[in-house]
């Protein structure tokens, strides 16, 4: 049985800060807004930062915001490109920040993430639950 979303963040005093962003020309960001609102519910702090996003904006707002974790939206494909960039931008500034995807990863891909660093990989209809525990499990 999964572990609720309050007993996987056991122990930590602040919430979880999470910048959630689109990278690259990927209009679509329903799916990231109701993540948005699960973390939220579940009590973590969201940095929103929405659509078109470069991976220089993402990797200033995490030092900005001092952010735990990124969640990155993917559903143009891009996510083999798109991963290593943003784990690169990350060691090359010094950060230790886990990177969590979200979307429309296929499931052959989902290995290959994980190897390059990637914390975790959702897919659609990912419950509240789960994202949460994902995000949970990979600043833990």
């Amino acid at each position: 049985m999964a572990e609720s979303p309050e007993a996987a963040g056991a122990g930590r005093e602040a919430p979880i800060r999470v910048v959630l962003a689109k990278l690259g020309l990927d209009g679509h960001d329903r799916g990231l807004k109701v993540v948005a609102r699960m973390l939220r519910d579940a009590g973590m702090e969201v940095i929103y930062l929405g659509l078109r996003q470069t991976t220089e904006s993402v990797i200033a707002a995490v030092e900005q915001e001092d952010a735990d974790v990124i969640g990155l939206s993917m559903h143009n494909a891009g996510h083999l490109a798109l991963a290593p960039r943003i784990l690169q931008a990350l060691a090359d500034s010094g950060l230790d920040v886990p990177v969590v995807i979200g979307g429309i990863v296929p499931e052959a891909d989902v290995a290959t993430l994980k190897e390059l660093g990637i914390s975790a990989v959702l897919h659609p209809g990912a419950s509240a639950v789960e994202v949460a525990e994902a995000i949970r499990r990979s600043v833990a």
